[in-house]
């Protein structure tokens, strides 16, 4: 009997997940159906289906899709993302008949080839003639999120495999060339065919060093040099301990105060008040801090105090709706943006500025994103659980992993609370606390009404039950 009846591919852009595909497809015995599970496509960009099932039936239901899988004659699998439908996660982690194939690659290196691929709009290369020429502008914030998702799914992924007793067939991107490692992957699947010579349709993009690749690659290697401690050069071999979250808190630098920020909260003024705190004496807060030098930082500020501030759930909402789904400036998510007009029906406006979207569309449209959120938040939909979004209550679980935060302030009363914190820690002249800019085009108070306070509470019930948040009002 087969010891495996399908198998998944753990993978992440640029990773050199479409060429060891293509050679799993050379194998006679094996099929390899793309990014089955991707939320914003079946299998490949402008495909309509998969085996005969179309995304509307996926989405709906992807037990169907993985049913239809492992009925091939052949032994059949996919590839998948840290950000596909994490539905799919937890089905295939507990099934050990479905084989494990981990893909990994420096994270500097897929970082730099996903810039490039951005700047030239290429993405795959079958003949060196069409090679378009680009340069990647390395962005230290930008690389620190594309590390921290990268490391958060590896040590999700190792733990899963521990605890069910389960093994992996690790390759790393230099692998991919090596025939030897191919014939070796055949014979742990079970299938035993074997290649005598790779498919070379695909060509390598960017052989060139990192120096040639990147643009500011002083400032890259500036950034990079605290960071040796995480072993880039293999994703799984990173310490399973290191919360992703560390990076983002904010340590001041003349004060015993670390900010811990909840995304989605009012984080540019908490952090702007820590600046100006620390700047009047002379030192500014630091960030992207690894657990030591934050374990550090704890040591020489003896009576250090943690603290975070949660806003109203249907106020963060509405501020993520509008800085991330309803615009399409930078930082926007383009792609959730899509997927959630087309296949959710959000109705969202080609251009928010134009001028016929008028209050009464925005209330449709915001009432619709929360009616989103509800299946969303259970692991309903194949779109991922942004931290943008995420319930509060799992973002405060969260710290625990590091440091527990002395307090919880309310964005309601922040200024007085961190005034009465910096008084608390010996601080006479604390500064005045920026105010939160305004949500765009319209505010929440624009559309409140008692139906969006229920859509509100639908999806984050828990939410207004842990932290006992009353109704919307405004401030």
């Amino acid at each position: 009997m087969a010891q495996f009846d399908y198998f998944v591919v753990f993978a992440e852009m640029r990773t050199g997940s479409n060429f060891l595909e293509s050679n799993l497809n050379a194998f006679d015995g094996i099929a390899c159906h793309g990014e089955a599970f991707n939320p914003h496509f079946i299998g490949y960009p402008n495909v309509d289906h998969i085996l005969e099932v179309d995304q509307a039936t996926r989405d709906a239901d992807p037990k169907y899709l993985l049913r239809a899988i492992k009925k091939t004659p052949e032994l059949s699998g996919f590839r998948y993302f840290h950000n596909h439908d994490e539905r799919i996660f937890d089905h295939v982690m507990n099934d050990p008949k479905c084989a494990k194939v981990v893909l990994t690659r420096n994270p500097v290196d897929s970082y730099v080839s996903w810039k490039i691929a951005i700047a030239t709009g290429q993405w795959k290369l079958t003949d060196a003639k069409a090679r378009k020429d680009g340069k990647a502008e390395f962005v230290a914030d930008e690389f620190a999120a594309h590390l921290a998702d990268l490391q958060a799914f590896q040590v999700k992924l190792l733990n899963r495999l521990q605890v069910s007793g389960q093994t992996a067939f690790y390759i790393a991107y230099e692998d991919l060339q090596s025939v030897e490692v191919m014939n070796g992957l055949s014979k742990w699947l079970g299938v035993g065919t074997e290649l005598e010579a790779l498919d070379k349709n695909l060509k390598v993009q960017n052989p060139s060093a990192l120096s040639d690749k990147v643009s500011n690659f002083g400032q890259m290697t500036e950034a990079l040099s605290g960071l040796d401690t995480f072993n880039l050069t293999r994703t799984p071999n990173f310490e399973p301990r290191r919360g992703a979250a560390v990076p983002t808190y904010f340590a001041s630098e003349t004060s015993p105060l670390l900010y811990l920020p909840i995304r989605g909260g009012p984080a540019d003024p908490v952090v702007h008040w820590l600046r100006l705190l620390d700047k009047g004496r002379g030192g500014q807060p630091g960030s992207k801090l690894s657990q030591n030098d934050l374990r550090d930082w704890m040591r020489v500020h003896a009576g250090h105090r943690a603290f975070s501030v949660l806003r109203h759930p249907l106020a963060r909402a509405h501020a993520v709706f509008c800085h991330r789904i309803l615009s399409t400036d930078k930082g926007s998510y383009g792609g959730i943006r899509s997927t959630l007009a087309r296949r959710y029906k959000l109705p969202l406006p080609a251009d928010p500025h134009d001028a016929s979207y008028d209050k009464t569309a925005h209330r449709d449209a915001f009432a619709a994103f929360l009616k989103f959120l509800k299946p969303n938040l259970a692991g309903q939909t194949a779109v991922r659980v942004d931290p943008d979004w995420a319930s509060q209550v799992k973002i405060v679980e969260g710290f625990a992993e590091f440091v527990l935060p002395d307090r919880l302030m309310r964005h309601n009363t922040l200024a007085h609370e961190l005034a009465e914190l910096a008084a608390m820690a010996g601080i006479t002249s604390a500064p005045s606390l920026p105010e939160t800019a305004s949500d765009r085009p319209y505010v929440l108070h624009d559309i409140y009404d008692a139906e969006i306070e229920r859509l509100a509470r639908n999806a984050y019930a828990r939410d207004y039950l842990m932290f006992g948040f009353e109704d919307w009002q405004p401030t």
